[in-house]
């Protein structure tokens, strides 16, 4: 069981400051390769202001970022363009006092880790996605195989922002915020990312109360 609660924008903003001023130095180092542009995701969009810390524990703020790669003529594999970011992220995130980098299977984690203490002061998951006809793909890391693959995203992705806009016109927003918390404190799957918590709260929230207007 978690202690998390809800940060507050003035809270934030110096670590977004950071990020992004990293993520400008990363797109400086892979622009002979490849341009892309980012966006915060989910409960870390400015929008949706649910970005969770636990002061209980050694679990700080945590941000998802998507990054839309320009490659439309894949000149580069799944592989190459996940290492050369994840290289090009460790290579300039120790100026930021990021100190720790994880190749996850959906997502690159960079972690500001103050270790004298094992304080996780804040981090960010990078999934690298790109936007089609047929929907979201993003670049998915199989760790037994040691591959890269581009895969579509789940069907509780879809539309979620959409279903999130009309929670929010509806005058539910106080109900994804409790039920997001609630899961966030009672998730046992450390594996489990803040964006899945946040879709399945999206989803079944609006699931349920479509349900009852019809």
């Amino acid at each position: 069981m978690y202690n998390y609660d809800y940060a507050v924008p003035e809270e934030l903003k110096p670590a977004k400051t950071e990020l992004e001023n990293l993520i400008h130095l990363v797109q400086d180092e892979v622009r002979d390769e490849f341009t892309f542009r980012y966006e915060y995701i989910g409960s870390s969009s400015r929008k949706r202001n649910l970005v969770t810390y636990d002061k209980q524990s050694n679990i700080g703020f945590d941000f998802d970022v998507n990054l839309y790669v320009n490659d439309d003529d894949e000149h580069y594999s799944p592989e190459e363009i996940r290492r050369i970011l994840f290289d090009a992220f460790k290579k300039h995130a120790y100026k930021f006092g990021y100190n720790n980098f994880e190749n996850s299977t959906s997502v690159i984690t960079i972690k500001f880790v103050d270790r004298r203490h094992s304080l996780v002061k804040h981090s960010c998951d990078f999934a690298v996605v790109y936007d089609g006809k047929n929907g979201q793909q993003y670049i998915r890391f199989n760790k037994e195989k040691n591959t890269f693959t581009w895969e579509y995203r789940s069907k509780g992705f879809e539309g979620l922002e959409k279903k999130a806009d009309w929670l929010k016109k509806h005058g539910l927003w106080n109900e994804v915020r409790d039920l997001y918390l609630y899961l966030k404190n009672t998730n046992k799957n450390p594996d489990r990312h803040s964006r899945s918590i946040y879709a399945e709260t999206i989803n079944d929230l609006y699931n349920h109360h479509c349900i009852q207007k019809k």
